[in-house]
């Protein structure tokens, strides 16, 4: 796939699952809307099916803070392994800075994210993810990563 300007795409769950190693209960992006050199962004369908519901809080059920950010990373990591060269292969996680929580994500919401290249060389980089619900901000973050064909073997 060559990426030559930004625009709508319609890349379901089964995609999805070809390109991620994620599955469930942890496989936290639903589709991938839009896709361009240097941008995605990516829907998460929140439902109180969640697994993280039963704890998190019963009376008050509020995603997880560390799993909205891990939806945030499977959208950037989506726009790194569509790239031909990177077909294959998967991020890893190398570090999260600037993260903040700007309102809780609910059942029902429907969490849009937004990721942005910030640095990519080699197999190594960076990016700037934001996502929201309703159009308002419910957390941003920066992810470091590395891109790999497994966790022990880099490259």
């Amino acid at each position: 796939m060559t990426i030559d300007e930004d625009k709508i795409v319609d890349i379901d769950i089964h995609k999805i699952m070809k390109c991620l190693p994620h599955r469930y209960p942890f496989l936290l992006v639903d589709r991938i809307l839009e896709l361009g050199e240097g941008k995605i962004v990516g829907l998460k369908n929140v439902t109180i099916n969640e697994p993280f519901f039963q704890g998190h809080f019963p009376d008050e059920p509020v995603m997880p803070g560390v799993l909205v950010l891990e939806a945030m990373g499977q959208v950037a990591a989506m726009m790194i392994v569509l790239r031909p060269d990177m077909q294959g292969m998967v991020t890893y996680l190398t570090g999260v800075d600037k993260a903040r929580f700007r309102r809780p994500v609910c059942p029902g919401d429907q969490l849009i994210t937004e990721a942005l290249v910030c640095k990519l060389g080699g197999r190594v980089g960076q990016v700037k993810a934001t996502a929201r619900v309703n159009d308002e901000m419910a957390a941003e973050a920066t992810f470091s990563f590395v891109v790999a064909k497994n966790l022990l073997q880099k490259g």
